[in-house]
């Protein structure tokens, strides 16, 4: 069977306190749900890294979740991921008046 995994690391960076997120979605194959949640979760942790960036800072990929696990039929055309967004309304600017 295959899945779709969504994974959420949170991005911590020494001496800056941000809240940044990384979410990613990935392929797992597995026999069973259960198995394909262990599978992401070591493919989850397995990307989790510590770095120094460019101006000498501790950077850290740490995993918050396994957010969702969903099953997919990988056929021509199958829906792998979907998001509704609802833009907000923006007023006109002065000079449009």
């Amino acid at each position: 069977m295959t899945f779709t995994a969504q994974i959420i690391y949170r991005i911590e960076c020494e001496g800056l306190p941000t809240d940044q997120y990384e979410e990613q979605w990935r392929l797992i194959y597995a026999d069973s749900e259960n198995t394909a949640l262990d599978e992401a979760r070591k493919a989850a942790k397995s990307e989790e890294s510590t770095f120094i960036d460019r101006h000498g800072r501790t950077i850290c990929w740490r995993l918050l979740a396994v957010k969702d696990l969903q099953p997919v039929e990988l056929v021509n055309g199958a829906l792998l991921f979907s998001m509704v967004r609802e833009a907000a309304m923006v007023p006109a600017p002065l000079w449009m008046q």
